[in-house]
């Protein structure tokens, strides 16, 4: 598109706007639609949350922590998710994208949101000297391994990894967006030109940060356990996470007879080309991580999964290999289903849901070990589980549906419009 003459891309633009398709009606919500269904997400968190926090009080804090940091890194998967899918499209220029990576920007910019939730949990963790992160009030000269992690795992450098990890977010979300709603506004097409910029120097930033995030919020609660392979672990969910997240967002928007001739059945398709493609890839980063750690037999690596197996833990390492991947892989082999609207929003919610469960089996069984030598993690008091991830979902959904509510359903002036509305799969 930089090699359009002015004319020819004002050319270009008319043609766009002049399309049925592309009718205020149908790019646009009338005001209010989404605040009822947003209102009631909003309170349903807010009772949820309130009950988590009650668990705490007359329960056990470290079980309602664990269950709302479980709904905490399944919602910000999902932003980061997103935030890597809009990087991907600027970067390899895709066309078919233009019309659907809006809300992959929607949900990329709840990231706010999901970095005050993460805060939450850094002030708790702070004040109470570990909680989950048991390290944080252990003297470093009792245990030798983590004497010799106390130069990454110490109290100051571990809040000044979270400052950089938000702070990184937070400029390449708002520089994506930015230029994003600009280019609707003013048509400057060589504003895609500087988001791929961003985008480039940001898919290693958004790579490096993703991983911290991963080792010191999930792996770090067994400070003696160590993976590799965690970063690209929770990549996995959370690449997953945002295709599901973004094809509910659009199935709630088609039923509402918008985007109609912008998301057609062959963005469907690709969308669930997409979906089963990072099922099977999260399948092949979880049996990977699986067998270097039951090929190495390294007491320190494997004590993690010893710990999974006992105490009815081991059914719902079960139940996630069947529902994550061995399901969601043969519905997806269906051509009819990923065509679907409704076909690959249904998967969609069951991945979601299997996700969440995902992160329950890395998060829940450490609530009530004490030594990996004396572990008794048990499947007791999932109510309390339940409200935690409720009360997240429920705000940051409610919250994701009024954001959508608020501009444009695609980006308008996006140089490659035309291409998404004239998109063909041909396989």
């Amino acid at each position: 598109m930089s090699q359009l003459t002015a004319e020819q891309w004002r050319s270009n633009l008319d043609t766009i706007a002049h399309n049925p398709a592309m009718s205020e009606d149908n790019v646009r919500l009338r005001p209010g639609a989404l605040d009822a269904p947003s209102t009631t997400l909003v309170a349903v968190g807010i009772v949820g949350l309130a009950v988590t926090i009650a668990g705490g009080f007359v329960f056990n804090l470290k079980h309602a922590l664990a269950a709302y940091e479980v709904g905490v890194v399944s919602v910000t998967a999902i932003s980061l998710g997103a935030m890597f899918w809009i990087m991907i499209m600027h970067l390899v220029n895709s066309g078919w994208t233009g019309t659907v990576r809006r809300q992959f920007e929607n949900i990329m910019m709840m990231l706010p949101v999901c970095i005050a939730m993460l805060a939450v949990i850094v002030v708790i963790e702070f004040v109470k000297g570990g909680v989950l992160l048991t390290w944080l009030g252990i003297d470093p000269a009792t245990d030798p391994l983590l004497e010799k992690k106390t130069w990454f795992l110490n109290p100051t450098f571990w809040i000044v990894r979270f400052v950089i990890y938000a702070t990184v977010w937070m400029v390449l979300a708002s520089t994506l967006w930015r230029n994003s709603t600009l280019q609707d506004e003013t048509g400057d097409r060589f504003l895609s030109n500087k988001s791929r910029f961003t985008s480039a120097w940001g898919m290693m930033a958004f790579a490096l940060t993703l991983a911290f995030f991963a080792f010191d919020f999930l792996m770090a609660m067994d400070y003696r356990f160590f993976s590799t392979m965690w970063g690209v672990y929770y990549f996995a969910n959370a690449a997953l996470a945002a295709i599901a997240g973004t094809i509910l967002v659009l199935c709630i928007l088609r039923s509402m007879g918008r985007l109609t001739g912008l998301v057609t059945t062959e963005h469907t398709h690709d969308m669930g080309k997409l979906l089963f493609g990072f099922t099977v890839f999260w399948a092949y980063i979880a049996f990977s991580q699986y067998f270097l750690i039951w090929y190495s037999n390294i007491p320190e690596e494997t004590a993690w999964y010893v710990n999974r197996q006992t105490g009815g833990w081991e059914n719902l390492g079960g139940l996630i290999i069947l529902g994550h991947f061995i399901l969601p892989f043969l519905v997806l082999l269906l051509r009819d289903v990923k065509r679907s609207m409704v076909g690959v929003a249904l998967v969609s919610v069951w991945i979601l849901a299997f996700i969440v469960l995902d992160f329950v089996y890395a998060i829940r069984p450490m609530v009530y070990v004490r030594d990996m030598a004396d572990a008794k993690p048990g499947p007791a008091g999932w109510w309390l589980d339940l409200a935690g991830v409720v009360g997240v979902m429920g705000i940051w959904w409610g919250l994701l549906l009024r954001r959508v509510g608020l501009g444009p359903l695609v980006a308008v002036h996006d140089p490659r419009l035309m291409e998404a509305l004239t998109h063909k799969n041909d396989v």
